[in-house]
């Protein structure tokens, strides 16, 4: 026998503190292997067990040394949901499962955990405050430091209404016309000043053309920054493709209306045909969102038919007296005969003080004749600046004159939501005066 070597020695020393491993025919085959040599047999990236029977090696399983499955265990259950990823969430959807019943879907109805709605009103803790521009609220509010919040008044709240119905949005383009069968009754000024008062308060454009055949003077009313007219628009009708090139005819006044002045000469004037006026009102259509239309004194000249044609809104002015009245009342009854009963009954009636004084006139009585008569009547009273009849602006207005005019544009805007195209396209189908 050869002799040991102290390496064996050292083996077998270490060899003696474990348990040999036994085949299935009972021979022993060597040491069963340790916990150490379990850990450097495992694969890389995993972990041994040194406790669990699952991680047994083979040499254990043939031993014996580890139990058998039982063959009555319970039977694996559903498979786990996998995990998401860190940082997400899988939301759980009805469970219909084994004793689950499922939870009842109805259409359209509200997850109890979301809120009703995403709006100002239920995401803000504190609302902010209408501020009071005048009076004693404005005083309480600036001594208190806004600690106390008295609202606006109710003149306030009205004008809140009155801007918010003025800029009602607009499909297409809104026509109006402003007629009169009698002339110095304020048709022109009216124009103007209606005009005027949208233009400053809406966000788009407004225009005003003069249609008068009778030397029209709607232009003598803002600064002219052009001379062109209304006749030089229809000459140069093909060469309008942009509103850039349509401004080189208007003149525009302070308050953003524009204006498309008519020739001071009537021989010219007269020349302009229901048709020409057809032609221009479309082409206005394209840019601007109102258009009004100073129609001039009478009802029989050719214009006429295209201007109540196309209108979806008609301004009827009289005077405060008793021919200017009676004047009105005739127009009225004109259109009535002529199939524009549709306008008559939309109309809104002005009654302009264009002179001072007037006390022996009934006011009151003429408003109540024409309310009966038409959907609005507006009385606007005498204001000095508008009795020159020359370039007129709504600052110089005094307050009862400046809130008058914006009663009317109020009254004409409710009109705004039925002027769409279709009922335009049933308007302009109604017959021509002749």
């Amino acid at each position: 026998m050869p002799a040991r070597t102290d390496e064996g020695d050292d083996r077998r020393e270490h060899d003696e503190g474990r348990e040999p491993v036994t085949t299935s025919i009972g021979q022993p085959t060597g040491p069963a292997p340790g916990p150490d040599d379990r850990a450097r047999a495992a694969p890389r990236g995993t972990r041994a067990s040194r406790t669990s029977p699952d991680r047994a090696t083979l040499a254990d399983r043939l031993s014996g040394s580890v139990a058998a499955p039982v063959a009555d265990a319970a039977p694996p259950g559903p498979a786990a949901a996998p995990r998401p990823p860190d940082g997400q969430h899988i939301a759980d959807g009805p469970r219909t499962g084994a004793g689950v019943p499922p939870v009842p879907q109805h259409p359209g109805a509200e997850p109890p955990d979301r809120p009703a709605s995403l709006g100002s009103a239920a995401l803000l803790r504190s609302r902010r405050h209408a501020t009071p521009l005048t009076g004693w609220r404005r005083a309480v509010r600036g001594l208190t430091f806004s600690a106390v919040q008295p609202g606006p008044s109710p003149a306030q709240v009205r004008r809140a209404g009155q801007l918010a119905a003025i800029r009602a949005p607009i499909t297409g383009t809104h026509r109006v016309a402003v007629i009169s069968l009698k002339g110095g009754v304020g048709k022109t000024t009216t124009t103007m000043m209606l005009g005027s008062t949208l233009a400053s308060l809406r966000g788009d454009r407004v225009i005003a053309l003069d249609a008068n055949p009778d030397a029209g003077t709607l232009g003598d009313r803002l600064p002219r920054r052009t001379p062109a007219t209304v006749r030089d628009l229809l000459t140069h009708y093909g060469e309008v493709r942009s509103w850039a090139d349509l401004a080189r005819y208007t003149s525009q006044a302070s308050s953003r209306l524009e204006v498309i002045a008519n020739d001071v000469d009537p021989s010219v004037s007269t020349a302009v045909t229901a048709a020409d006026y057809l032609r221009i009102v479309e082409m206005l259509g394209r840019y601007y969102s109102v258009v009004l239309t100073d129609s001039g004194t009478g009802l029989l000249h050719d214009a006429m038919g295209g201007i109540l044609s196309a209108a979806d809104t008609l301004v009827l002015v009289s005077s405060a007296s008793v021919d200017g009245a009676r004047s009105a009342s005739t127009t009225l009854d004109w259109l009535d005969a002529q199939g524009y009963g549709h306008l008559v009954r939309s109309a809104v009636t002005v009654v302009s003080s264009v002179r001072p004084g007037g006390r022996d006139v009934d006011v009151d009585a003429i408003a109540d004749y024409f309310a009966a008569r038409c959907r609005a009547v507006v009385r606007v009273p005498f204001d000095p600046h508008l009795e020159t009849g020359a370039e007129t602006d709504l600052d110089e207005l005094a307050p009862a004159a400046r809130q008058a005019y914006l009663q009317l544009a109020v009254a004409v805007a409710a009109d705004f939501d039925r002027g769409d195209e279709a009922a335009r396209a049933g308007r302009r189908g109604r017959p021509r005066p002749v």
